[in-house]
Formats: C-alpha cells, sequence, structure tokens
C-alpha cells in the first residue's frame, strides 16, 4: 500500500479564532493516526490571515505532544527564512523530546509576499544560499565531526530526516544531486509536476540518506458522502486560492453552492488550474481519483492537503480519504 499522509497549514475559519485552528490541528492528527496516516506536516508561511503555522516548529511539538506513534514534520521550513543553525536546534529539540518520528523538510520560497520576506530576512539579502545551507543543517543533525566548533545543542547526532520541496524543477535536481527525498507542491503547482518526477528520478544520486528516489505527490482531497457535497466542500479552498491570488487573503471562508458565480468565470477556471491536481465527491468518486492520479504519477506516497470550513466535515474528509487508500491496497475488499 502506498503510504498517505497529512498537510496541514492549520487553516484559520471564517467566525472562528487562532486557539480553534490549533485545537483543530490537533484532533485531526490524533485521528489521523489512528486512520493509519503515515505523517502529519505543517507548513511555514506568514503575514497570511488564514493560516496559522507560522511559528512551525512550535506548532509541531505541539502535534506530537498529543500524538504518539505518527511522524510529525514540516512540509515545510523555509530555509531562506532562518539560519540553518537554528532549525537545526530547533528540530534537534523536537527528535529529543518526541523521538524518531520527527520529519524537516526544506523549502527555498519565503512563503509569503516581498514586504514581510524582507521582514524575516534582514540582512540576509544576497546570492541564493539554499543547498550550502541545505548541507550545513544536514551537517549539524549528523554526528560531529573532529575539530567541529560549532555544534546544534540540542540536534547533533538526532539525524532527523531531510526531505527537499519544491514546485518547479530547481528542488527536484537538488534533491536528485543530494540523494534525498523529494515531495512536490502539485496541490497548487501542477504544472511542472510530471516533468519534476522524471528529473528527480533519473538524475538520483545514492547517498548515506537514500539508497533510491523517494518521491511524494501532494493531493488536495474534499471527500464527503455524495459528490455534491464534496464539490460544495471544495469552494472554501477555491474562495481562499482567489482571494490570495487577487491581493486579497484572509480567512478560510464559508462554502458556496456555486463558487463560479461568486467568483466569475475568469477567475475560478484560473483557481482550477492552479488545483488540478484535486479529487472532490462521494467515497467511490475519490477512490477511483486518486487510483488515476496514482496510475498517472506513480509517487511512493501522497501528502493529503484539504482546506475545508467546517471541522467536522474536514475530519471526515480524511476519514473517506484514508478508506480509499486502504481500498486501493486491497481491491477486492472493495468491490
Amino acid at each position: 500500500m502506498i503510504p498517505y499522509s497529512v498537510l496541514d497549514l492549520a487553516p484559520i475559519i471564517e467566525g472562528a479564532t487562532v486557539k480553534e485552528s490549533f485545537a483543530n490541528s490537533l484532533d485531526l492528527a490524533q485521528r489521523a493516526e489512528r486512520l493509519g496516516y503515515t505523517r502529519y506536516w505543517l507548513a511555514e508561511h506568514h503575514n497570511m490571515p488564514g493560516i496559522a503555522s507560522s511559528a512551525t516548529s512550535v506548532v509541531i511539538g505541539h502535534i506530537a505532544a498529543g500524538t504518539s506513534s505518527i511522524r510529525v514534520g514540516s512540509g515545510g521550513i523555509m530555509l531562506p527564512n532562518h539560519a540553518p543553525l537554528v532549525i537545526a536546534e530547533q528540530f534537534g529539540t523536537l527528535a529529543t523530546l518526541h523521538g524518531d518520528r520527527i520529519d524537516l523538510g526544506l523549502g527555498r520560497a519565503p512563503g509569503t509576499d516581498g514586504a514581510t520576506a524582507q521582514a524575516l530576512r534582514r540582512g540576509m539579502q544576497g546570492p541564493d544560499r539554499f543547498p550550502q545551507d541545505v548541507l550545513e543543517l544536514i551537517a549539524y543533525l549528523d554526528d560531529p565531526q573532529p575539530g567541529q566548533h560549532v555544534k546544534a545543542i540540542p540536534g547533533v547526532g538526532t539525524k532527523v530526516p531531510v526531505w527537499i520541496l519544491g514546485s518547479s524543477l530547481y528542488g527536484a535536481q537538488l534533491a536528485a544531486h543530494l540523494g534525498l527525498p523529494y515531495a512536490f507542491a502539485s496541490h497548487f503547482a501542477p504544472d511542472a509536476l510530471e516533468e519534476a518526477a522524471e528529473v528527480y528520478r533519473r538524475g538520483f544520486q545514492p547517498s548515506a540518506w537514500l539508497d533510491t528516489p523517494y518521491f511524494m505527490m501532494a493531493v488536495n482531497v474534499f471527500a464527503a458522502d455524495a459528490d455534491e457535497a464534496g464539490r460544495v466542500l471544495k469552494s472554501s479552498m477555491q474562495q481562499s486560492m482567489a482571494n490570495l491570488r487577487t491581493g486579497r487573503p484572509g480567512p478560510l471562508p464559508h462554502p458556496v453552492s456555486d463558487v463560479e458565480a461568486l467568483l466569475g468565470a475568469p477567475l475560478t477556471a484560473m483557481v482550477d488550474q492552479i488545483m488540478r491536481v484535486s479529487v472532490h465527491g462521494s467515497p467511490a468518486t475519490v477512490r477511483a481519483g486518486l487510483a488515476a492520479l496514482i496510475d498517472a504519477h506513480r509517487p511512493d506516497e501522497i501528502i493529503i492537503n484539504g482546506a475545508i470550513h467546517e471541522h467536522a466535515a474536514r475530519v471526515r474528509s480524511f476519514e473517506i480519504a484514508a478508506e480509499a487508500m486502504q481500498s486501493l491496497a486491497h481491491p477486492a475488499a472493495a468491490e
């Protein structure tokens, strides 16, 4: 069975508080653990009124403390916003507290707008150092070397697994060159999905961390007990994406029955293009959609994103997605 995981941005929904967002994320993680999900990843974003996971390492600690077996990590930490030593110390602390179930996914984008990126990166402007920073960070998490003066304490020797995240060919090439697992952000940047997977697999060089390529793809899932209900659930993320693309980010909106009437045909078409690696609908429809994506792209793992306004509906969607993934491993049982 292909492993399946959760990608969470701790959505702040219209009519609710940030504290409720954190409580909902913990509840979803605990349920995901029971449903057989492999990982629960949180993503770093800043100055986003609809996303509460900006202090990603802190929220990871919150989730890890409330669970016992599911892997918890970042999908991802935007490394150019941070000194590698600081991230090594943070994730070394998490690994020391919670054992060998912490993942460190690293991205190269700022996870925010230009002005906020400037505020995050004071004194850090200059040439792209992402590859060097990744290697520096890995070295801090590895066993200490003779004569090494600067150490991550905690962190040294924890060997927290590092992933490269990406939405273009750059990350695919870097992950292949370094011999690291690679996760592609196809849930919002699908255009390079096929080429990135091919570049990564073709160029992969075995390393001390990984013998063979390991490719994860992200999929939006909006599952409900009927097709129409799943379509309506999807409308919250469609609105949120439209608001972001038109410079009006805000909390995750309530779902609507006719999103095209609200957004207009051109904007709806643009959002649907961005979100085309998505499945929505009934259990049977979601199962068929996931099966088609897996057959087309052959991922080693999928990570499921689902920005759904009502928490109970979001939980139900992840339940249906887990049942679909399990049934794909045992097709006779699903018939």
